[in-house]
């Protein structure tokens, strides 16, 4: 369940962060003789925020009258659902299947477990290699190497995270190396072959053989919809790899008893949790009330829950350029500010983008000590309309990382 993986997720970086915190400030008013992340507690204690979701959500189903059954599901109609044996026929139909590790297509592919598998790990192996350079494996590999394993990241591409600003990301990378994090980048990873140590994950670069032992890999690689088991054919829709095709109502445009929404659904809206929600409200009220409402994707905040954060909302620098904007950026790395001085976090920097003659922010790219709290400002902002001048007249509580947020606008 989608909610349960990003609560594992946030409770788990939420704890590291609060032990490298607890590092970082070591000499500057904290002592301590060691300071070690226990694995198997912090589990524990991400156990008792998740166990509880699944049967909470089933009891207040229950209360409002659905029925929950437990089951794979495959169409067998254009209307119709078969579970456990059972036939299901329904006026609409809601699919909300989330994503699924993309299949690598590579030999050894059985080797690699998913980001699933990592988040339930009773014990952390020493050496973990992430495929893939997108957010699970950032955001892993920072849990992982803070909590002592010896941890790579192999990527494709000659820039991970690519949907991020360039520059702040450059910030990250430099953050995450100093974390003795290997990024084995430019690597097409060619095959993962058990060993008797473990594993090894071989690749190639710039045709020269790339090889990275671990004791554990996990798919970080992509995350399509999750639809191949459903039999969508059956039920005549129209579907690709990003999703069920529909149309601004969430609606299948091949079959009108069907809808999608989050990751299932091809919406061309921002692939985001808080999306995901909002579209399953959106998709359930048209299939009850008939096509009346859209979800809006602009102004929606995307991070990376690395340590530090990584956060955006909005067009990135060369978006805006493509488009043909005129606009002005007000970019600094602000590792000299208070805030991140105070919080002894050096990795600290923000973009802001400006429309000219609006005034209104086109896109916030922050990277630093509360980053994914401070972007929300950016969200609201941009949701509602607000121009930089209004922003920077807002007073903020003082001193906090908000109260720089007049500084990035100016």
């Amino acid at each position: 369940m989608l909610a349960a993986r990003v609560q594992s997720k946030k409770v788990l970086v939420s704890v590291v962060h609060a032990a490298d915190w607890a590092r970082m400030m070591k000499g500057n008013g904290v002592a301590f003789n060691e300071l070690t992340i226990d694995w198997a507690d912090l589990m524990a204690f991400k156990r008792s925020f998740t166990d509880p979701i699944t049967p909470w959500i089933e009891r207040s189903l229950a209360r409002q009258g659905i029925e929950a059954i437990h089951g794979a599901a495959r169409f067998s109609g254009p209307n119709s659902l078969t579970v456990n044996g059972d036939e299901i026929e329904a006026r609409h139909v809601l699919i909300a299947t989330g994503a699924a590790p993309a299949r690598l297509n590579i030999p050894g592919e059985e080797h690699v477990v998913s980001s699933d598998h990592f988040l339930d790990l009773e014990s952390l192996p020493r050496r973990i290699a992430m495929l893939g350079g997108g957010f699970i494996s950032f955001e892993f590999a920072h849990i992982a190497a803070r909590a002592g394993a010896d941890v790579s990241i192999v990527h494709r591409g000659k820039r991970p995270l690519n949907r991020f600003d360039p520059d702040l990301v450059d910030i990250l990378l430099e953050r995450t190396r100093k974390l003795d994090i290997k990024l084995v980048l430019e690597t097409e990873v060619s095959g993962v072959e058990r060993i008797e140590s473990g594993f090894t994950v071989r690749g190639t670069k710039d045709g020269e053989t790339v090889s990275v032992e671990a004791d554990l890999v996990v798919h970080g690689a992509g995350r399509p919809a999750n639809l191949d088991s459903l039999n969508l054919e059956a039920a005549g829709v129209e579907f690709d790899r990003t999703g069920v095709m529909v149309n601004e109502y969430l609606q299948s445009v091949s079959n009108e008893s069907i809808f999608a929404a989050g990751d299932a659904a091809a919406s061309g809206t921002p692939p985001l949790t808080p999306m995901a929600e909002l579209e399953g409200v959106v998709a359930g009220s048209n299939m009850i009330h008939g096509n009346t409402r859209t979800a809006d994707g602009g102004g929606v905040p995307s991070v990376v829950f690395t340590i530090p954060a990584l956060a955006m909302v909005g067009l990135t620098e060369r978006e805006a350029r493509e488009q043909g904007l005129d606009f002005e950026v007000n970019y600094s790395d602000t590792s000299s500010w208070m805030g991140p001085m105070r919080a002894a976090e050096p990795a600290s920097g923000h973009k802001v983008l400006i429309d000219r003659e609006t005034r209104k922010i086109l896109g916030a790219h922050l990277i630093g000590h509360s980053a994914d709290e401070v972007i929300n400002v950016f969200a609201l902002a941009m949701r509602n309309g607000l121009t930089a001048e209004q922003i920077e007249e807002t007073i903020f509580a003082y001193p906090t990382m908000f109260s720089d947020v007049e500084f990035m606008v100016a």
